[in-house]
């Protein structure tokens, strides 16, 4: 007989039937009751031992964490809290689990912990949970594009270029680690590496996904990104996944309207979709909430702050106007804010813009128009010559969700730029000549595919929402 997954027999299959379900041992209690997981939902399903019906051997195998077999008959439980269970017939040990070294005991682990052991952590409901909703997000993204007519362009993992201008770049070489060639500069010679010049991973897929736009019209990239920032917070990854869309004949209102249209059909999709995920992550919060101080708790719960963002328009206002706001707001004046706010140009901080969400407008916010100063090379220059046509979406709770602009499609405004900040052209070569050669006013934006994980699932820390988190000091697993 072959496998039935344990979601089908919870919710669609029905009682009375010969079924075989394979997975692994949550708990074993009083030699009759055994509870197993697959992973395909939330719940597990129970399988009950008819007693003196196994021998001893078998018994003693059966232990949290071993992977079982079980055939039996599918029949209406009488137990509270579950429609139906397995009256077993069959057990097979499928692997064994060591009780007295299996550190996934049935009790309530700390995350710090399920971090040290991350090749098990899936095993438990909240990475079980967490998991399932980032699969149902990946899928509605590409849902969302494929829709709308977009084409999915893999830009490459490996480039020469700084898309962001920072340099936190993770150098690529195959190149002799301690005794490297170098030239008549005595400088690394790069011309001797595998590709012949300095490559790194990719920051960003936006200047090559911008090549695509600019012959197709709507692309969109979804793939790793890597910067070697040395931020040990709980918002920073070495390595993480981006949202990148790059569309031709946008200009920014085109750009806000679209990722205000994917920022909430993503929300819908997983409140449609991942019910009872969301749910269990919402008790979930709302029980580390509460052992939080009162002034750090979330006002709303997960299921209110996710309805917050697919109930409400996203207020729109221009950084000249979010400047003013904070610079006369309360906890500017009376300088609860870490960093407070001056003056025009400064750089607005995570709690300047939970500010502007949470307790100003209590909606999302899109800012748009910042100074050119804060702001990339490629983003469009406005007419004041002060600021640039950049635009970020801000949720509760998170802060920036988004990023993005109109790019500066102008031959000579973009070189300017280059100059100004003395980036290298010759390495830019091929993105300036997009525009000597049909170049057409164009935007996009960078979604961080983990910080939306972040806020639909209500984790706080963005390690726990990534399969095998990567940060300063921990390439495990």
């Amino acid at each position: 007989m072959k496998r039935t997954k344990i979601k089908e027999l919870l919710y669609t299959a029905a009682a009375s039937q010969l079924v075989v379900v394979q997975g692994w041992v949550r708990t074993f209690r009083n030699g009759q009751f055994i509870s197993i997981n697959d992973g395909s939902c939330l719940e597990n399903i129970q399988a009950v031992i008819e007693l003196n019906s196994l021998d001893e051997a078998t018994l003693k195998r059966i232990t949290t964490g071993s992977c079982v077999s079980i055939t039996g008959e599918l029949i209406p439980s009488p137990a509270k809290g579950q429609t139906v269970e397995l009256k077993v017939e069959q057990v097979e040990i499928l692997g064994d689990c060591d009780p007295e070294k299996y550190p996934l005991q049935p009790k309530k682990h700390s995350l710090e912990f399920l971090r040290e052991i991350a090749h098990l952590r899936s095993r438990t409901s909240t990475f079980g949970a967490v998991m399932r909703v980032r699969h149902a997000m990946a899928f509605a993204v590409h849902k969302f594009f494929n829709d709308r007519g977009f084409v999915y362009v893999h830009t490459p993992v490996i480039t020469g270029s700084d898309a962001e201008g920072a340099g936190e770049m993770f150098r690529v070489t195959n190149l002799h680690a301690k005794n490297p060639p170098l030239d008549e500069h005595g400088n690394v010679n790069f011309k001797e590496d595998f590709f012949g010049r300095e490559t790194n991973l990719t920051v960003s897929g936006q200047l090559e996904g911008e090549t695509y736009a600019l012959a197709l019209s709507e692309i969109y990239t979804f793939g790793p990104t890597f910067r070697a920032e040395n931020s040990n917070t709980t918002r920073h990854l070495a390595e993480f996944w981006m949202i990148e869309p790059e569309m031709a004949f946008y200009d920014i209102h085109d750009n806000m309207k679209l990722a205000t249209d994917l920022l909430q059909f993503l929300v819908k999709y997983a409140l449609e979709n991942c019910q009872q995920d969301l749910e269990f992550l919402h008790k979930r919060a709302q029980e580390e909430d509460a052992a939080k101080p009162q002034d750090k708790r979330n006002e709303l719960g997960l299921l209110e702050r996710l309805k917050f963002v697919t109930e409400n328009e996203f207020q729109k206002l221009s950084y000249t106007e979010a400047i003013d706001i904070l610079r006369n707001s309360t906890p500017n004046k009376k300088k609860k804010f870490h960093y407070l706010i001056d003056q025009w140009g400064d750089d607005l901080q995570s709690e300047h813009e939970r500010f502007l969400v949470e307790k100003h407008f209590k909606k999302p916010v899109i800012l748009y128009n910042y100074p050119k100063e804060i702001k990339s090379f490629y983003m469009r220059q406005n007419e004041d010559g002060k600021t640039v046509a950049a635009m970020d979406v801000l949720f509760p709770g998170i802060g920036e969700i988004i990023g993005g602009s109109q790019r500066e499609e102008r031959y000579d405004n973009l070189i300017a730029r280059i100059k100004e900040l003395n980036l290298p052209e010759k390495d830019l070569w091929w993105y300036i000549e997009l525009r000597k050669f049909g170049s057409a006013p164009h935007s996009g934006f960078g979604l961080g595919f983990e910080r939306l994980i972040l806020f639909v699932t209500g984790m706080t820390n963005i390690r726990d929402v990534i399969p095998f988190p990567r940060y300063p000091g921990n390439a495990e697993f």
